[in-house]
């Protein structure tokens, strides 16, 4: 039996949007983690991706991605960043990121804007938690949607950031050696 591996996932191959943050400055600690953006997944949840981006098609519907795949070095910068076991794996414990098995994400509409989720990606706050209450309906709507589209491919979800999904039982999986992530390098 081989090791699951990591697979890139690009708008080529999987028709989605990227706008992998930890490459750019417009991230939670205002400055780039990755030299290259490089999206990756773990093999049973590529799989899983493949059925969330068929079933947003079907509504009309665009996943754009914001992160994946994070070596362990990266999840200590954000750790070092904001050490809130809230919103940030702590490091010896691991992200399921670190795993390969976690995304980040949200929808787009057939225009290619995002659909209103309340909060930007990465707000750390109360307010970004899946079901916060007192949101307009509207962004109500658009979470329970993009929860949806990821429990019906088989994703499972945290409380406190609406754009985190990963796969059920994740945690008993090891952290990928970093040496695995080949291209993604931190900067």
């Amino acid at each position: 039996m081989t090791e699951p591996r990591l697979i890139e996932i690009t708008p080529a191959t999987h028709g989605v949007d990227l706008d992998l943050v930890y490459a750019t400055s417009r991230n939670l600690t205002g400055k780039a983690i990755y030299k290259e953006a490089h999206c990756l997944l773990l093999e049973p949840a590529e799989t899983r991706l493949r059925k969330a981006i068929e079933i947003a098609r079907d509504a009309a519907l665009t996943l754009r991605i914001f992160d994946a795949y994070r070596p362990r070095e990266a999840q200590q910068v954000l750790w070092d960043f904001l050490p809130d076991p809230t919103y940030i794996a702590e490091p010896g414990r691991g992200s399921n990121h670190s795993r390969g098995t976690a995304i980040d994400l949200t929808l787009l509409d057939a225009s290619g804007s995002e659909l209103d989720m309340g909060t930007g990606f990465d707000a750390m706050t109360i307010e970004s938690e899946h079901f916060h209450p007192g949101l307009p309906g509207p962004v109500q709507r658009n979470r329970l949607l993009l929860l949806g589209i990821m429990h019906a491919a088989g994703f499972t979800h945290i409380k406190s950031e609406w754009w985190h999904y990963e796969l059920p039982g994740s945690r008993a999986l090891p952290l990928i050696d970093d040496s695995a992530s080949g291209p993604l390098r931190l900067m």
